[in-house]
């Protein structure tokens, strides 16, 4: 595969288009970023997009990774000694689910963010940004039901960060998209160059097929989960016969998780799968690719309960070695 299509593969959007492709031509060299909140443990949504820094990983980036120990200060997650606690945690974990520590560069937001430079260029920016355009850029991700200036600045300095960091490349879920909008309108207002961002798609709710999974509601995938949590949880997820499910009859539109899983999490980082089935219901099948296992499960030739059973057995090889890092 080349580095073009590692880099946008299973991607939901990538902008602009022609500044991915410059950067395919030489990736070399190049510098990739994506920003966590250090905040509990890893769960499927940080896998996700850890997925597409292995990608990059593969074709020549190297890889930072903030643990944005302010920013969760911002939104109120807890003291900085309790934050940067699990900062440490989830660095062992994100080396733990594969990414190439030789590779990968983690940076606090405190190592640089208090800086005066940083400070100044902040309130610069500030200067450029409505509140009401802060807020849009920070629905997705705030917490609680009102927006405090805290969460405001949030999204400026995450535009920020991508200036401090000196990345190429930002990456992030499709709910970061208007952060990263953000940051490519703002940034050359302060002479800086406007971001290239590659998002990725969001994992829908396990139990419905409906909105985003989320590990504050509902039920969701981490690395503390145990074979048999994985299992249960995979059971009873949402999983019709087709990869296009019919909306509900209050009109909510609804997504196939576990064959979302399977695209973005289980074929990337496996050469083949093997679902196990009994000779009696027509012996294992075998896929070299998600587009295959999709269209057995349309056509009845793969059951949801062994498609269930097969992806419960592969999360769990992915999530093994960061569990016995939380439990060390």
């Amino acid at each position: 595969m080349d580095a073009y299509d590692l880099i946008t593969r299973n991607a939901s959007e990538v902008v602009t288009e022609d500044e991915v492709r410059a950067l395919a031509e030489d990736p070399d060299g190049k510098r990739a970023y994506v920003g966590y909140e250090p905040s509990g443990v890893l769960h499927i949504g940080h896998m996700l997009t850890a997925n597409k820094l292995i990608d990059l990983q593969e074709a020549g980036f190297e890889i930072v990774v903030l643990l944005a120990d302010v920013h969760a200060y911002l939104n109120g997650k807890g003291t900085f000694e309790e934050i940067r606690q699990t900062a440490d945690r989830m660095k062992e974990q994100f080396i733990a689910y594969g990414l190439d520590e030789s590779q990968t560069e983690f940076v606090l937001g405190s190592d640089y963010q208090m800086d005066d430079d940083y400070v100044l260029d902040l309130h610069a920016l500030e200067l450029q940004t409505t509140l009401s355009r802060a807020e849009r850029a920070m629905a997705e991700i705030k917490s609680g039901e009102s927006v405090t200036v805290a969460q405001a600045v949030y999204p400026i300095m995450q535009a920020l960060d991508i200036v401090y960091l000196d990345v190429d490349l930002a990456i992030g879920g499709m709910e970061q998209r208007k952060v990263h909008m953000l940051a490519r309108d703002t940034l050359p207002s302060i002479d800086e160059d406007a971001p290239t961002c590659v998002h990725t798609p969001l994992i829908a709710d396990l139990s419905t097929g409906i909105g985003k999974m989320s590990s504050s509601s509902g039920v969701s995938l981490s690395m503390e989960d145990s074979p048999e949590d994985i299992e249960e949880k995979v059971n009873d997820a949402f999983c019709p016969p087709t990869a296009n499910p019919e909306p509900t009859d209050e009109g909510e539109e609804r997504e196939n998780p576990v064959l979302q899983i399977f695209e973005y999490h289980i074929f990337p980082r496996f050469e083949r799968v093997v679902v196990e089935r009994p000779d009696e219901y027509g012996g294992n099948l075998e896929y070299d690719d998600y587009e295959s296992l999709e269209a057995d499960l349309e056509s009845g030739e793969l059951h949801p309960l062994d498609a269930k059973g097969a992806l419960a057995g592969y999360l769990d090889e992915l999530i093994a070695p960061g569990r016995e890092k939380i439990n060390a």
